[in-house]
């Protein structure tokens, strides 16, 4: 394999270089979602092994929690773009950045150091306007987040973010593929 030597003219083009991978690890792919034809409820089978992952949510949303949650329906069908954080294109971390920023609340840019942020919650404890963390490439290593849509009647727990396969969507921890890869949810509002 031949490798070049790669000469930078500028030293800020070195930076950029930099701060997209650091980016590309934050945001894991999530292309496995593209084999569910749906994010509608369905049932689990009990063969499948999924944990519980529902709310015990009592139906009470803060101002700021709607107003994050209008914000990011905004987004909604919006593509997925790497390093975005635009309505021209998001990834999962330059989606939540950008609505809680619209909203006077700054996050870290990349998800690993956005599942630091505000308090550690459990999943029964979760209403919209949290943040959920996943592992999409296996592991316990945070590389996507979404923030909490709905809870519906049953606990089940939905949440909207930019997919790399579908752009902004809504989906839920019902879902085989983010069953498993859910890692913890933080509150931040």
């Amino acid at each position: 394999m031949n490798l070049k030597k790669i000469q930078f003219k500028k030293p800020v083009n070195y930076i950029v270089i930099l701060l997209v991978s650091s980016i590309v690890i934050s945001c894991g792919s999530s292309k496995n979602i593209a084999k569910s034809k749906s994010s509608s409820s369905k049932t689990i089978s009990k063969s499948e092994n999924l944990r519980k992952l529902d709310s015990k949510f009592d139906g009470k949303i803060s101002g700021s929690a709607k107003d994050i949650i209008k914000d990011a329906e905004k987004y909604l069908g919006s593509p997925y773009k790497f390093a975005g954080n635009t309505s021209s294109g998001f990834d999962c971390s330059g989606l939540t950045t950008k609505i809680f920023d619209d909203n006077g609340l700054k996050l870290p840019r990349r998800s690993s150091d956005q599942a630091n942020t505000g308090k550690s919650i459990d999943v029964e404890e979760v209403k919209p306007g949290d943040l959920l963390f996943f592992a999409t490439a296996g592991g316990n290593k945070v590389s996507h987040v979404g923030i909490v849509h709905t809870i519906e009647n049953g606990g089940e727990i939905k949440f909207i973010h930019a997919s790399t396969s579908k752009g902004v969507i809504i989906s839920s921890l019902n879902e085989k593929y983010w069953n498993k890869a859910y890692l913890h949810a933080q509150r931040v509002l």
